[in-house]
């Protein structure tokens, strides 16, 4: 394994990219470039950006991309759009669909030898009640889906259409990533919700993954021979109401104890939005969020396990070493944290 060949990052600066990329470093590797926007904060990098070759612009931007790739041998997408919000749907679509097919067709022409596409569970379908989704549950569209759900499947289908013309990919589909970052981001929300002791949950069912297994997993098959695949990365089903007690014990507070139906869930959104627009913050709690929380769907881990050998972290502990640095954040600075890497 040659550990000085150029790798080229998209998303470094964000949740998922920003663990990658001190893992990276960790590691050992040598060559690290970095796609990064004007103006984005470095706060979850803020300990290895020093190391870390960085190019401003974004996969919207083809020539940023051209310029990152350059003499590049690997690349790693995970820069994504995150949002239950609808008024955010055409930032997300743009984002999400284009510049995948941006970063698809850089790589094709910069003839990189291997690309790891971070995408979701959201790109696969929904089983039947009582069976877990695979890699070939096969997708299908509702109109209930929320606009990240149907761009995340685009993407991935870019991605595959980049294998057709010969890149050399893999995909990985992480079910809700959780861990320390920036607590007004996507599941990360999830910890304010328990720390103001909302007292409802969503009545649904998910899986979980801690945010360094998704990233180590992305370095582990990128090492690999492993081509053409896909890989669901997920650590444990749970109801929310499982996950949102470990929160509560986390973070000293009370657990939700309603189990909501649609009827109170659609209430909940709806003070929801009326605490946001008095307080400013976004709304947490969206139609499109109402949807995905209320589905009762279960990941089967087992093809990454079996390649790999992996072994996850207990969702257990990942709430409990995140809530400890949500406390210390609230008590202080309010700001991001990151997870120590091991």
């Amino acid at each position: 394994m040659d550990k000085n060949k150029l790798i080229f990052v998209t998303g470094g600066t964000g949740f998922l990219g920003s663990y990658l990329l001190r893992y990276l470093v960790k590691e050992g590797y040598t060559h690290i470039r970095a796609l990064r926007r004007s103006g984005s904060s470095m706060d979850l990098v803020q300990d290895v950006a020093g190391r870390i070759e960085w190019i401003e612009g974004d996969v919207l931007n083809p020539f940023s991309l051209e310029e990152g790739m350059s003499g590049a041998a690997q690349v790693y997408h995970c820069a994504a759009a995150v949002s239950y919000q609808a008024a955010d749907k055409a930032r997300i679509m743009s984002v999400n669909v284009e510049g995948t097919a941006n970063v698809v067709n850089e790589a094709l022409e910069a003839g990189i030898e291997k690309m790891v596409f971070a995408g979701s569970v959201a790109a696969l379908g929904q089983p039947k009640e009582g069976f877990k989704t695979t890699e070939t549950t096969p997708w299908e569209w509702k109109k209930e889906l929320s606009s990240y759900a149907v761009s995340k499947r685009l993407a991935e289908l870019e991605v595959w259409r980049g294998a057709a013309e010969g890149l050399n990919v893999c995909v990985i589909n992480p079910s809700v990533i959780l861990g320390a970052g920036r607590w007004d981001d996507g599941p990360l929300k999830i910890f304010s919700l328990v720390h103001r002791n909302f007292p409802i949950c969503p009545p649904g069912r998910s899986g979980f993954v801690d945010v360094r297994d998704v990233a180590q997993s992305m370095m582990r098959i990128m090492e690999s021979d492993i081509s053409g695949e896909r890989f669901i990365v997920s650590a444990e089903n749970m109801y929310f109401q499982e996950l949102m007690a470990l929160m509560a014990q986390a973070l000293d507070k009370k657990a939700p104890t309603i189990k909501a139906g649609n009827a109170l869930m659609q209430l909940a959104r709806i003070g929801d939005a009326v605490g946001a627009l008095l307080t400013g913050r976004p709304a947490e709690i969206t139609r499109a969020a109402i949807y995905h929380s209320s589905l009762l769907s279960e990941y089967d881990n087992s093809k990454l396990v079996q390649a790999l050998g992996y072994s996850y972290r207990p969702i257990s502990e990942t709430i409990r070493e995140a809530g400890a640095l949500f406390v210390e954040a609230m008590r202080s600075d309010k700001g991001s944290r990151v997870l120590p890497l091991k």
